[in-house]
């Protein structure tokens, strides 16, 4: 079986299989570049592992895979030097969809195909396609089932994303939505930002808890590591009670609802989502072919013990 490897800059590719057999050697090579914001998160991760099996599945597909290390300037970097390398297309999750705006319009500008995953990027003319969850929804599915286990109301403890992040103002968006149209029935003591990092969270917590009068009803976050670093906090105050919420559904904050210590995660699909951007890409930079829709969005779903089967990590989960 055939392996292509590819060095760019600094970043080590990450080889695809070349498919045997008559369709793909008969189909044309190409080079995609993979941009994700920071391999230190699961998520991304995942998204990665899901962009190379699609390729691979694909055949005839060098993947470039590089790793934004939470770095708006790194990130921009990579996107120049594979305009540079020349590469046929890229699929990327921007980490800041403003500040990555100047690079990717830069690709357009070349004629490289650009199709964004998971953050999507405004006010760049050509994008070919944005593929991702509709994180607006997926922060009022938050706040719904927040209404719902709590029908009397309470009081809300709330850790947002990363700023400049597209999902984390989406699902603040989403979440205040419901909960502002219950404010005779839920107050939001504490909301800060915890940039989408568990150690932040943990921190975070224990210093909001601490200067709370009494412990929230519940602690809701903008993604699962933000809510596992937040139950880390609450163990070691031995509270009780408190409901926490997490977003992206990653298998560890799977197996937390599933032994009652999350209260649940709200499921975006990202490896339907890296496998739908991968065969955009592909196909436009292969074949010319236009997608059939220039913005898919999925449809976020709250996870919790009654549904866990409906998890797209389940089998991972610890």
């Amino acid at each position: 079986m055939l392996r292509r490897t590819l060095l760019l800059g600094a970043t080590m590719a990450v080889p695809v299989a070349m498919l045997g057999g008559v369709a793909a050697r008969a189909a044309k090579s190409i080079t995609v570049l993979a941009s994700l914001p920071s391999l230190s998160f699961p998520f991304f991760v995942h998204m990665q592992k899901q962009l190379v099996a699609e390729a691979d599945k694909l055949g005839g597909v060098t993947l470039i895979n590089t790793d934004g290390q939470n770095s708006a300037p790194k990130q921009t970097g990579d996107v120049e030097a594979g305009i540079t390398k020349g590469v046929n297309a890229i699929v990327i999750s921007p980490l800041d969809v403003s500040a990555l705006a100047p690079a990717l319009q830069e690709a357009v500008d070349a004629k490289v195909p650009v199709v964004t995953i998971d953050r999507r990027v405004v006010g760049v003319k050509g994008i070919l396609a944005h593929v991702g969850a509709d994180n607006v929804k997926g922060g009022e599915a938050q706040g719904e089932a927040i209404v719902a286990a709590f029908p009397d109301g309470g009081t809300v403890f709330h850790l947002q994303g990363q700023p400049g992040a597209g999902p984390a103002i989406d699902r603040n968006k989403g979440l205040h939505s419901v909960l502002d149209k219950h404010k005779d029935k839920f107050k939001i003591v504490f909301e800060q930002t915890a940039n989408f990092a568990r150690d932040q969270a943990l921190s975070i917590t224990e210093s909001g808890l601490a200067g709370l009068a009494k412990p929230p009803d519940v602690i809701v976050c903008a993604n699962d590591d933000m809510a596992l670093g937040a139950l880390e906090a609450v163990k070691a105050r031995n509270l009780k009670g408190i409901k926490i919420y997490g977003f992206d559904a990653l298998p560890e904050a799977l197996a937390r609802i599933k032994d009652g210590s999350l209260a649940g995660t709200v499921e975006q699909f990202p490896g339907e989502q890296s496998r739908i951007a991968m065969d955009i890409a592909v196909a436009f930079a292969r074949d010319g072919q236009e997608p059939k829709e220039k913005l898919v969005l999925l449809t976020p779903i709250v996870i919790g013990k009654d549904n866990l089967d409906k998890a797209e990590r389940l089998s991972e989960m610890t």
